[in-house]
């Protein structure tokens, strides 16, 4: 009687699962194609879920919160990503990752044989927020790699003028011998918008609403006023240089000095003991063989 039930009950799951993967596979064909010929390539584990991300993106993508898509759509831009996908698939991507998650974690408290109902919700959330915290990794690198090589390509911007160059000659020869990175990005971006007929000051406000660098602003704010007020550009990209590279020097002397702060916890929780037991133990023996303890 009870094999009978229980046979009835697996064949029944057995069932609906084979219905609910029926289901997605009928609707996962009426998902349009992507066109990715101009679009960033995916990483492996982004090529692994694409295909749940759009999905999710085809069905529920227009049920998404405004207001988060135009934030994520800043995020995006921010971080030179709305090339790799857009702020629907990433918040699809956010949901996919969560529901991974949850469903690893729910196998992992099976076979441990725990009643722990915790985890796979940590798990859930912590898959859900992984996507935003890869994002604001890229964004910290990038401003870190920004403030690294501006001094370097306003130099080569300095030396191209000095020589006799106008500034989008100047850009041109910086973009073409400047160090790889998002600024040579950038540059090449604003060089295309010059030659699409925008204005030069326009292309290079365009550049600091996608980056929103303080060094980069600085840097766009003196070059459109000097080219308003009739100055010289190549002094005030001589200034600017000078002035980028005193702060990418104050900047290491910064980090020089927390360094030795930043040391202590490391010190006193893992090398002291270490240091402590190691000259202690055989002070302890000596004492325990003369019977002293």
């Amino acid at each position: 009687m009870y094999i009978a039930i229980a046979f009835c009950i697996a064949l029944g799951l057995i069932i609906f699962l084979g219905v609910i993967v029926r289901s997605l596979s009928v609707l996962g064909k009426h998902v349009p194609g992507e066109d990715r010929e101009f679009l960033d390539p995916l990483s492996t584990p982004l090529r692994i879920l694409w295909p749940l991300v759009r999905f999710l993106d085809f069905y529920f993508g227009r049920l998404y919160p405004p207001a988060i898509v135009r934030r994520v759509e800043l995020q995006l831009q921010l971080t030179g990503r709305s090339y790799l996908l857009s702020a629907r698939q990433f918040i699809s991507l956010s949901l996919v990752a969560a529901s991974v998650a949850f469903v690893m974690a729910l196998l992992v408290v099976h076979w441990l044989n725990s009643d722990n109902t915790l985890l796979p919700l940590l798990a859930a959330a912590t898959g859900f927020f992984l996507p935003r915290l890869w994002l604001r990794d890229i964004r910290t690198r990038m401003v870190r790699q920004v403030e690294k090589q501006l001094p370097v390509y306003l130099d080569f911007l300095t030396l191209s003028m000095e020589a006799g160059l106008n500034l989008n000659g100047a850009l041109a020869q910086a973009v073409g011998k400047g160090p790889v990175g998002p600024l040579k990005r950038e540059f090449e971006h604003v060089l295309r918008d010059m030659k699409s007929g925008l204005p030069r000051a326009d292309a290079l406000r365009r550049m600091d609403e996608r980056l929103q660098v303080r060094e980069v602003t600085n840097f766009v704010s003196s070059v459109v006023q000097s080219e308003r007020m009739g100055g010289s550009i190549a002094t005030t990209l001589r200034f600017q240089s000078e002035q980028r590279r005193t702060e990418r020097f104050q900047r290491a002397e910064k980090q020089a000095m927390e360094a030795p702060v930043k040391l202590i916890f490391p010190l006193v929780v893992f090398i002291f003991p270490v240091t402590f037991i190691v000259l202690g133990f055989p002070i302890v023996m000596k004492f325990m063989q003369e019977g002293l303890l």
